[in-house]
């Protein structure tokens, strides 16, 4: 039996953890709420049927908190972020509440469908 203690997961994770920290600690806030942003917008996608996969994984409860969480994001950062990242956001925004509205079999009224507590109505 070794005198030296083995080897665990545990031992490698502070250092993968600071290289992490470090990482992140240079990426602009910008960069950070864009990316975000972009990832909702691709589940929120996925979860309307909109991808090649179709219907495959659609789940319209679990697009409209999706697309409710963009529409928060959207609505709490377009101060911080410049119109050259809001602009486009927002117009995949809107495609995601009328690609919504259109899946839905029974329409939400304007304004209570996803995000549009944050973003008025939405109409086609």
């Amino acid at each position: 039996m070794s005198d030296t203690p083995a080897e665990s997961p545990e031992v490698s994770q502070p250092a993968d953890f600071d290289e992490m920290t470090r990482d992140i600690a240079e990426v602009p806030a910008v960069e950070v709420i864009v990316t975000v942003a972009v990832n909702l917008m691709s589940a929120a996608a996925v979860k309307l049927g909109l991808t090649e996969e179709g219907d495959k994984y659609k789940d319209l409860d679990e697009a409209r908190k999706l697309v409710t969480a963009l529409a928060g994001l959207l609505d709490a950062s377009v101060t911080e972020i410049s119109s050259f990242h809001a602009s486009p956001l927002r117009d995949g925004l809107k495609s995601l509440q009328l690609a919504f509205r259109e899946a839905s079999l029974v329409p939400d009224e304007p304004g209570q469908g996803p995000g549009e507590k944050y973003t008025g109505p939405v109409y086609g």
